[in-house]
């Protein structure tokens, strides 16, 4: 008997069974993306209350300028205590980088979300579309198990990434950035693209109507990344082509300086875990408290992930110092490398408000108006922190709207620029990045 020959994609796309995982898709994107959605909505609910409820509560009137530190320092040392003491450690380090692929077993769901709950609401500068990912991944892994029992490996990653779809459906402003995202990441091509992309993107469909219809039905919105009207862009010219080579290589030495210094500090706060993770929330927080202090704006500039302080960045950025804008860089960027170092969740939305901050500051030199300035900042920084040049260009680029078409090209030579300058700067990293997480010996725990 003849070993069998490589499956044809155009038989499976035709056969019963790859209908049957289409319509399992489709009916997976419901419950999905609405547990997505609630794991949104109670994210913004407990900042609202931490931020806003809770200090009143305490008789503190309005936030102090010192009130970061509290629920940093007692997130740290919840999320300390579920990478230490929960099945999979909370899920991947995000010092690693973007990942989009392996999702969780059902075991290790609940520290998933508790760590990524933990990490958003107290004000670390992460994001949570990779928890969603994880999240939307294993669900759909833990259904397929029940309903299929003895299921194939390649239909549980089908399905498996279809959840990933859904939980992410309308979190980047379109279901399309989701799927570059996600299929850029995974490095899924040829064959495999046909027949995971399309259960993908069905799931994505359903769960951005779920998104718009729960955001309707509760009044709370889609949760959704949006941008506001910027200046119109005419067309780009030769001293904007210099901006963006500037920016992109500009871009690849500060994301390579914070996933180094992230990946450099994780082991020894893996050591100590549970000591050492409430200390890095207080320095997140004194990166804060230090640029409110000597500006005079809000801290939220520098907690969070930025989705939700994008838009107000951009919309009243007449309203920033350059010198303002620099140590809002500065501190972010502070915040965000010890944040991958010892939190969980998403590099993608820190890496854009990062990008546009930069971008804003630039547009106050001749020469870069202000909407290519934020649109290759958010494509040179998304490179240079996720090495994905693809979804970069797209992030930074249908986020703009009406203007994307006309930024496009400076958006990509800045992206290529930071990926380029990235990769020749990666050696420098390769220590770091190749040195595997801390993990308790056999038999023995890690000092606490």
């Amino acid at each position: 008997m003849h070993a069998a020959g490589p499956a044809d994609p155009g038989a499976l796309l035709r056969s019963r069974g790859y209908l049957q995982l289409l319509v399992l898709a489709a009916v997976l994107g419901i419950p999905i993306s609405a547990v997505a959605y609630g794991f949104l909505a109670l994210v913004s609910a407990g900042q609202r209350w931490v931020y806003a409820t809770l200090p009143g509560a305490l008789g503190l009137g309005p936030a102090p300028l010192w009130w970061p530190v509290v629920p940093l320092l007692v997130g740290g040392a919840l999320v300390g205590s579920v990478i230490r003491y929960l099945p999979g450690r909370g899920g991947h380090s995000p010092a690693d980088g973007f990942r989009s692929g392996g999702a969780p077993e059902p075991g290790e769901l609940p520290g998933v979300a508790a760590a990524a709950f933990v990490t958003l609401v107290a004000g670390a500068v992460l994001g949570p579309e990779a928890p969603l990912i994880a999240l939307g991944g294993g669900l759909a892994v833990l259904v397929i198990r029940l309903v299929r029992r003895g299921a194939a490996a390649a239909s549980t990653h089908v399905v498996a990434a279809a959840g990933s779809f859904a939980s992410i459906s309308t979190l980047l402003g379109s279901p399309l950035l989701g799927a570059f995202l996600l299929m850029e990441a995974a490095g899924i091509g040829g064959a495999a693209l046909q027949l995971v992309l399309l259960p993908g993107l069905l799931a994505a469909g359903v769960g951005s109507l779920i998104f718009i219809g729960l955001g309707s039905l509760t009044g709370l919105g889609t949760f959704s990344l949006a941008l506001p009207d910027l200046p119109p862009f005419a067309r780009p010219d030769v001293v904007m082509f210099g901006w963006a080579i500037a920016i992109g290589a500009a871009a690849a030495v500060a994301g390579t300086a914070i996933s180094r210094l992230a990946r450099l500090a994780r082991p020894h706060i893996e050591r100590r875990i549970l000591l050492l993770t409430p200390v890095v929330g207080v320095f997140v927080a004194g990166c804060a408290v230090l640029y409110a202090g000597v500006t005079g704006k809000n801290w939220s500039d520098v907690l969070f992930s930025g989705q939700d302080q994008l838009a107000p960045l951009i919309a009243g950025q007449g309203g920033y110092t350059v010198g303002a804008l620099l140590l809002l860089l500065v501190c972010k960027g502070l915040a965000y490398s010890a944040s991958l170092a010892a939190f969980r969740g998403g590099p993608v939305f820190p890496a854009m408000f990062l990008g546009a901050a930069g971008g804003v500051a630039l547009s106050h030199l001749p020469g870069l108006p202000l909407a290519a300035g934020v649109a290759v900042g958010i494509g040179a920084m998304c490179a240079a922190m996720l090495r994905l040049p693809l979804t970069s260009v797209l992030l930074a680029t249908l986020l703009l709207g009406a203007d994307g078409l006309a930024v496009m090209p400076l958006v990509i030579v800045g992206v290529v620029v930071a990926h380029v300058v990235t990769a020749r700067l990666a050696p420098l990293d390769r220590s770091a990045a190749t040195q595997p997480a801390a993990e308790p010996a056999p038999g023995r725990a890690p000092r606490r």
